[in-house]
């Protein structure tokens, strides 16, 4: 084949090489669902209505998303939990708020740009302050930290208390590439220009990975003292790791901002949502470059849906965690290949659907029997 060709010859299967990624190969099935996605992703304004969802709410999905693949890069690389990267979701956010309102920037992608700074900064002086710390201290700092911004913004004048700030400029929407949009106008020209720009972050995310610097942080996340003899800078190196994913979040609030027209501080910063953002890379796939993006789309989805439904709309949500952490560990997305290979082998032998049925049974009489045991020791104690 030619060397202009997309197309090459891997293992005796032919597969599509992915431009500008440097080694990334797709095989027919993976290249036609990633077209299906590209389809769905850029006619979403237009499909979305058409099966009764809300394309507002998919698109803020989309960008929690985003959030959840900054973190991700701690958690799935340098094996670190954050419990705080709501602040530069929220830091993000407030900055293009806070330009529009007392500074009266009106351009669009000046305060997106205000916002991948100022988030990207207040990432790397709390990476400076963690990135020495592991496990449940860096946990907790992280938290800690969040915790502090929101009190900060919740309490001031300056950022009009819980209130928030609006993001317009004499009542009007910000301007987009310098030119005044209709409401419907100003929302497709946003949509449209995240889309690509999310793309581009994530071409780059992918290549980060499969850097030689994202082996450095594979070999952090395995081993910190054996990473530190083999000449790795280790806290520097998680410090950088930390800014870079503070980045994706204040771009991902930066562009929330801009979307919503209004600012507070409980959607954006409160430490509930860093915990929201840690559960959407769990339950698309943390193993997986696109699953946080999945897992984004559906818990905002869930959340803003069955606000209107549940009086304790937090509690099916739980219950979805906990089956997500019990039956699919690798999340969505990375459960997928298991999926279809455990498929296509019960399609040619379907003998084993009966291995199956009795697995279920013996793994639900177990933890049956672990449940009454528990419960036994709860009430009489230990005999």
């Amino acid at each position: 084949m030619s060397r202009f060709s997309p197309l090459e010859e891997r293992d005796g299967k032919t597969v599509v090489r992915v431009p500008f990624t440097r080694g990334l190969t797709l095989t027919s099935g993976q290249t036609a669902l990633a077209l299906v996605g590209l389809v769905v992703l850029f006619g979403l304004p237009f499909l979305a209505g058409l099966v009764g969802l809300s394309w507002g709410r998919l698109f803020r999905g989309l960008l929690f998303g985003m959030a959840a693949v900054g973190l991700n890069l701690l958690l799935r690389h340098t094996e670190l939990v954050s419990f705080g990267h709501a602040a530069f979701f929220g830091g993000g956010a407030y900055a293009v708020a806070v330009m529009a309102a007392h500074l009266e920037v009106s351009e669009g992608i000046l305060l997106l740009l205000s916002a991948v700074i100022v988030g990207t900064l207040l990432a790397a002086v709390i990476g400076y302050f963690v990135a020495g710390y592991v496990d449940i201290y860096f946990a907790l700092l992280t938290l800690a930290f969040n915790a502090v911004i929101f009190a900060t913004v919740f309490r001031s004048a300056f950022f009009n208390y819980n209130d928030g700030l609006a993001v317009r400029v004499g009542g009007d929407n910000p301007t987009l590439f310098g030119l005044a949009w209709t409401d419907l106008g100003y929302d497709l020209v946003l949509y449209y220009t995240t889309i690509v720009l999310m793309i581009v972050m994530l071409v780059l995310m992918w290549r980060l990975i499969n850097s030689p610097f994202g082996r450095a942080l594979d070999a952090i996340g395995q081993d910190r003292t054996r990473a530190r003899f083999i000449g790795i800078p280790v806290e520097r190196y998680v410090w950088y790791s930390f800014t870079i994913s503070g980045l994706y979040g204040a771009f991902a609030g930066g562009v929330y901002a801009l979307q919503r027209l209004h600012v507070q501080p409980e959607p954006t910063l409160y430490v509930f949502v860093s915990g929201e953002i840690l559960f959407m890379a769990i339950l698309g796939g943390f193993t997986t470059l696109v699953g946080p993006l999945i897992g984004g789309v559906l818990l905002v989805y869930l959340l803003e849906a069955t606000r209107f439904s549940f009086y304790y709309y937090h509690a099916p949500i739980g219950i979805i965690l906990l089956a997500i952490v019990l039956f699919m560990p690798k999340g969505i997305m990375g459960s997928l290949p298991d999926f279809f290979a455990g498929l296509r082998r019960r399609v040619a032998d379907p003998g084993r659907l009966g291995d199956d049925v009795r697995s279920i049974r013996s793994m639900v009489r177990q933890s049956l029997t672990r449940a009454t045991t528990t419960v036994r020791i709860l009430v009489f104690g230990v005999k």
